[in-house]
């Protein structure tokens, strides 16, 4: 029983308002002490620091640990959610693992070999503590986004800020000294982390030769992160560990990553999660299998690293690699259909969509149940579903494979006695199907671009423009939204009032979103080019079109054009990259206030059209 139940009501109410105003303030006092101390293990790991800094970072450490136990035990005496209703096992663990970082301050260390002394020698370990604090340092910071959420705050707002917040980060972690070889410039950092946070791919330095292996995981990390999208790493983070979170925050939650219920709505994060690490494991092992004893000089380990990197780098849609050339290196163009069919098939599964996944997964073990109850001849088989895909799900999937039927078919026509012209047949496929499959926004190079006949470059902008799937690794106006654009026009010339699918009519506010997204990608592209002609005169046109087409839709392929951009071009396309990941109407929604919807119309009349 807490304290406070022991109180009259009368003083109860007053109680808990203090109480309320103290456990805020020690809240605050973590948040800061918890952003403090990130800096704090990131500053310890990314410079070379002598005693001195050794000895003021690991004081600040020590004050973080003080300061999370100050924090867990004055939740545990006044806060009376403190229960295990109100949080997670996970947030038990850790608060265990915390107190028992006293046992090394209380008791002295035991003598002997065994496995006492192991057990406080682990406690008693500057990796043990470093480790601890930096889980619950991302646990206290993710707590505080959610608290975010639940007051109401613009998610639009929340959700660019926290690409925003990443991308000044990951810049800052790549102008690491340990990060680079030969350092890096603070424009180059912020490019190169927004490219891999927004899943682009455009590169301003030479990755290979530029990046340390520590540079190459913080690459990695912030494609990970930009791939599934901040907002649900942290409100997975968030709520995995702090169990349950408010109403509001969970209904927040549930749009972003568009689960059908609140019920559902820890189970399709973890869904997210899954299919992720799923899918890229599986890829890795592939890559892995075909790229085997291809690299001279490289290890088990460093084959494992490459087959990792490349695999989530592919299933988000990035487009970066650690080889020089990119994939065009004739060390993997040789013999290697399988590594460029797996990349291909990467790609396509990230360009489908959280969502689309979800309810392919979802499907599939349905009928996987039905046809087991079929098997052993139940007397009571399940009701048959008569919709088991969603009408998003279907859009997609049939958008899908048009596109890349297409867009193989006219590459492998356009190329054969081009840029195909030296490889076999079997190749040219393969190549085809795969650079067909780049411009769902995935920047990585086989073939270089730049020996592409003008008709194919063309083709390439186009599928660039159109991208993957809503909600998914890859950017443009997404397939839905195309498609939304097409059975608008098909009903306007049909003479049909309704835009119809599959028997089903979409909503005004879905015909009316997806226009809006169309008109705002030309005019952001064109703005983009406009401000690029300016900057760049000596370049092309078309090369500077197709750079800001591949920033804006977040793809990745370039004509050789980015390493040549000056420093305001480079900020151009950064932007260009930044809006094209988070999304227009989401950037306009968070800085532009919503109207209420108005409870009167006025009156109709026809506008002289065509």
């Amino acid at each position: 029983m807490k304290l406070i139940d022991k109180l009259t009501p009368s003083n109860k109410k007053i109680a808990k308002y203090y109480i309320k105003q103290i456990l805020n303030s020690v809240d605050l006092l973590t948040y800061i002490i918890s952003a403090i101390t990130l800096f704090a293990i990131i500053y310890q790991h990314g410079f070379v620091i002598n005693a001195y800094q050794h000895s003021v970072l690991n004081g600040i450490l020590t004050l973080s640990w003080i300061v999370f136990l100050f924090n867990s035990a004055i939740h545990a005496i006044l806060d009376s959610k403190y229960d295990k209703k109100g949080i997670s096992i996970i947030k038990y663990i850790l608060s265990i693992s915390l107190y028992l970082t006293l046992i090394p301050v209380i008791f002295s260390e035991p003598s002997g070999e065994n496995i006492i002394h192991s057990l406080w020698a682990i406690l008693h370990s500057e990796i043990y503590l470093e480790m601890l604090i930096g889980l619950l340092s991302l646990l206290m910071l993710s707590a505080g986004i959610m608290k975010l959420l639940g007051k109401r705050t613009n998610p639009s707002l929340i959700f660019a800020s926290s690409f925003f917040i990443f991308i000044m980060i990951g810049a800052l972690l790549l102008m690491l000294p340990r990060s680079t070889y030969t350092g890096i410039s603070f424009i180059d950092a912020l490019f190169i982390s927004t490219s891999a946070t927004c899943v682009t791919g455009l590169t301003s330095v030479d990755v290979a030769t530029t990046f340390t292996p520590m540079g190459l995981s913080i690459i990695i990390v912030l494609i990970q992160i930009g791939g599934l999208g901040v907002m649900t790493f942290t409100c997975f983070f968030a709520m995995f560990f702090m169990g349950n979170t408010s109403l509001y925050s969970q209904i927040i939650v549930r749009d972003l990553i568009s689960s059908e219920s609140l019920s559902s709505l820890f189970s399709t994060l973890i869904y997210i999660l899954v299919f992720t690490l799923s899918i890229e494991a599986a890829g890795a092992i592939i890559i892995f299998l075909d790229i085997h004893t291809t690299f001279p000089g490289y290890t088990i380990d460093d084959e494992i690293a490459f087959s990792i990197f490349h695999s989530i780098s592919a299933f988000c849609n990035a487009g970066f690699s650690t080889l020089p050339n990119n994939l065009g290196n004739y060390m993997v163009m040789q013999n290697h259909n399988t590594f460029f069919i797996t990349i291909s098939l990467l790609i396509v599964f990230g360009g489908l969509g959280f969502p689309i996944l979800v309810n392919l997964y979802n499907s599939a073990c349905y009928e996987l149940k039905h046809l087991m109850a079929r098997i052993h001849k139940r007397s009571n088989p399940p009701t048959r579903k008569v919709h088991l895909y969603n009408l998003n799900t279907k859009i997609v999937i049939m958008m899908t494979i048009i596109l890349l039927a297409l867009g193989t078919a006219t590459i492998l026509i356009l190329e054969w006695n081009n840029s195909f012209a030296s490889l076999s047949v079997e190749d040219k496929f393969v190549q085809a199907f795969f650079n067909a499959s780049l411009p769902r926004t995935a920047g990585f190079s086989s073939i270089s671009p730049t020996l592409f006949s003008t008709p194919t470059i063309l083709i390439i902008i186009i599928l660039m423009m159109i991208g993957g799937g809503t909600q998914s690794t890859a950017g443009g106006i997404k397939v839905n939204v195309f498609a939304v654009v097409l059975l608008n026009i098909r009903s306007f010339i049909y003479g049909d009032t309704r835009v119809t699918i599959f028997h089903r009519e979409l909503t005004h506010d879905s015909v009316k979103r997806s226009n809006a997204t169309l008109i705002f990608y030309a005019f952001i592209a064109f703005a983009g080019l406009f401000l690029l002609t300016i900057f760049e005169p000596e370049i092309d046109v078309l090369s500077l079109f197709f750079e800001c087409v591949s920033a804006l839709s977040t793809v990745g392929s370039s004509l050789n054009t980015t390493m040549k951009l000056g420093v305001d071009s480079k900020i151009v396309v950064i932007t260009l990259m930044f809006v094209g990941r988070v999304g227009v109407l989401t950037l306009l929604s968070s800085i532009i206030k919503q109207r209420n919807n108005s409870f009167y119309k006025y009156p109709n009349e026809d506008l002289i059209i065509n």
